[in-house]
């Protein structure tokens, strides 16, 4: 069965926030690494968070420049991060990630 656009969009979404959330990739060379992503989908991924009102914030290092610190969420907004962790398998299949 072909998986919609739709779908993967806001599973790759969801997906980027729960490994921003966890602490397993809290960058956009780690959301790379952990996803195979391209650098601009990568980044495009992280900037349309906000249209499912989840919060990203990306906090600047103390006396570092030129980026370096790391991504944050701050709200969740409607969505349930639960059930992201509950139906991990299932979004990670969907999107081809291992």
């Amino acid at each position: 069965m072909e998986t919609s656009k739709t779908k993967t969009s806001f599973y790759r979404r969801l997906y980027v926030a729960w490994l921003i959330d966890s602490g397993a990739a809290t960058s956009v060379p780690a959301i790379m690494d952990a996803t195979g992503m391209p650098r601009r989908t990568a980044q495009d991924t992280l900037s349309a968070l906000g249209e499912l009102d989840i919060e990203c914030h990306f906090a600047q290092a103390d006396g570092e420049r030129n980026n370096a610190g790391h991504y944050e969420i701050r709200d969740w907004g409607a969505i349930d991060k639960r059930w992201i962790a509950t139906n991990l398998h299932q979004i990670k299949a969907v999107l081809g990630y291992p």
